[in-house]
């Protein structure tokens, strides 16, 4: 059972392995050895979509370069199933040793990025590169020159992009090219559905896959978590317990009546509602632990009837 993403004739499983928290201090993968168990795990389960960026880990680019090791020790079948996508451009963070690169769309700053991580890697070619934050000054055409550039040469099968409003969605479709964009990323859960409103139209527009990511909401939507107790060890009551406090709960409690009828876990549940929209292509669902990886990976196999998947949308409108 897999899905395709967009135009790119690229299968992958419904639920992909979200790598942030690869190298992410405080986590139980943030050396070698948890990311190891996590990503064999995932490979074991059949998750084929594997999702960092050069950004992810502490320092950053550490998350790649777990992976790369993690993937060298799996060996070149399994990499052969696996669908590799990777990040370059964040406005927002800079890696050190880039900063001459010049504008982060810019062929100049593509090149020496995707040479980086293919390095970290250890991979030939990345199957899915993705822009993750929209570059102000470079215009989208030369971007997606250099991208084109990338597929002839092998070192990469297709190319998406992150964060893009609506109206930068559509000029990216609109760029003439043998290629094209052939997905978006964005945050997309039950408590956060801003994408409805224009993203996920112009993403349905242009045909392109859509990968949702932070779907859980950084865990509110796992069941876990009530208005009277919460893990006191668990990581949104340590890291963000203003979620916590401004978590609607009414609305969560009638979506936990919903979800006691289907027999499943809020997790499943949350999950199967996201892969039943139009747009969503595969969820990138992240982990730090093997027995969250089969979790995950068994949420992709049910699917939800179309009265469950109203009902729950009408709760979260």
């Amino acid at each position: 059972m897999t899905r395709t993403l967009g135009n790119s004739g690229i299968e992958v499983s419904p639920i992909g392995l979200g790598c942030n928290n690869f190298g992410r201090k405080g986590t139980v993968t943030e050396d070698q050895a948890g990311t190891d168990a996590v990503i064999h795990a995932a490979i074991d389960h059949g998750i084929t979509l594997f999702d960092t960026a050069d950004i992810y880990g502490n320092p950053a680019t550490t998350s790649e370069s777990l992976m790369g090791v993690a993937l060298s020790k799996a060996g070149s079948a399994a990499r052969d199933r696996i669908v590799l996508a990777t990040k370059w451009g964040h406005q927002d963070f800079a890696i050190e040793g880039t900063e001459e690169w010049g504008a982060k769309g810019s062929r100049g700053y593509i090149r020496k990025a995707v040479e980086a991580s293919l390095r970290r890697l250890q991979v030939e070619h990345i199957d899915l590169y993705q822009l993750h934050t929209p570059d102000p000054v470079t215009p989208i055409e030369q971007t997606v020159e250099a991208l084109d550039e990338l597929v002839a040469e092998g070192k990469i099968r297709a190319y998406g992009h992150s964060n893009l409003s609506a109206e930068q969605i559509r000029e990216a479709a609109a760029v003439e090219t043998p290629n094209g964009f052939s997905t978006a990323q964005d945050e997309y859960s039950l408590v956060e559905r801003g994408v409805e409103r224009d993203v996920l139209p112009a993403v349905l527009e242009a045909g392109l896959g859509f990968l949702p990511y932070f779907p859980l909401a950084n865990g509110l939507l796992t069941g876990k978590y009530s208005q009277e107790s919460s893990p006191a060890d668990a990581r949104l009551t340590r890291l963000k317990p203003q979620l916590l406090e401004q978590a609607d709960w009414a609305r969560l409690e009638r979506y936990e009546e919903v979800v006691r009828g289907t027999g499943r876990s809020m997790l499943e549940v949350t999950f199967q509602w996201l892969l039943a929209q139009q747009a969503v292509t595969s969820v990138i669902a992240g982990a730090t632990k093997p027995e969250q990886v089969a979790q995950n990976a068994a949420a992709g196999e049910g699917r939800l009837d179309a009265a469950t998947v109203e009902a729950i949308s009408e709760i979260f409108a």
